[in-house]
């Protein structure tokens, strides 16, 4: 019953823990906030670009069609029932997350912190509410299939963790500059 929600929680995230990574490796680009400050801060700064947040969103929600395709075998190789996604579920799953870590880079400037500098709470679950939120609006029947109670409870404990053992494994490969 645990692994059985543990791996659907995890296969039903996968569209929403792999934007904000491969927004990072498309690089660059034009700044969403295009410079523009609120106060004497940036609105976002220029992590957050139009050609991320875009290349974020493809990848998750082509994710999430290549899932589909290994739904029968992953099932019969984990022995639970997994989901497929809807298409528009897959988008707003994706998309959700861009933007819940746009809005979580907002609330970081308003606080005074910089670019890279930590947020706990914020930092491992911005991503994880807009994901959920634009899922749900773009899809309610297939989220609340879904994204049961006892599945949202292992998303809300398993993320965080996953988040804070691949900040850190990074980092010690190189990959990031500070562990979160």
């Amino acid at each position: 019953m645990v692994v059985s929600l543990v791996v659907t929680a995890f296969w039903a995230m996968l569209p929403a823990y792999v934007p904000n990574n491969a927004a990072v490796l498309a690089g660059g680009g034009r700044p969403i906030d295009g410079g523009r400050m609120l106060g004497d801060r940036r609105l976002l700064g220029d992590g957050k670009t139009w050609r991320g947040t875009a290349a974020g969103t493809l990848a998750g929600t082509l994710l999430a069609v290549a899932l589909n395709a290994l739904v029968p075998s992953a099932s019969a190789a984990t022995g639970v029932d997994l989901p497929t996604f809807p298409l528009t579920a897959a988008f707003g799953l994706a998309l959700g997350a861009m933007l819940g870590d746009i809005g979580a880079s907002f609330l970081k400037r308003r606080s005074g912190r910089e670019r890279g500098a930590a947020f706990p709470g914020l930092d491992q679950l911005d991503f994880v509410v807009g994901a959920l939120v634009f899922a749900f609006v773009a899809a309610p029947v297939w989220f609340s299939a879904t994204f049961t109670l006892p599945v949202l409870a292992v998303v809300l404990v398993m993320t965080p963790v996953l988040h804070v053992v691949t900040n850190v494994g990074a980092y010690f490969l190189g990959l990031k500059n500070e562990p979160w």
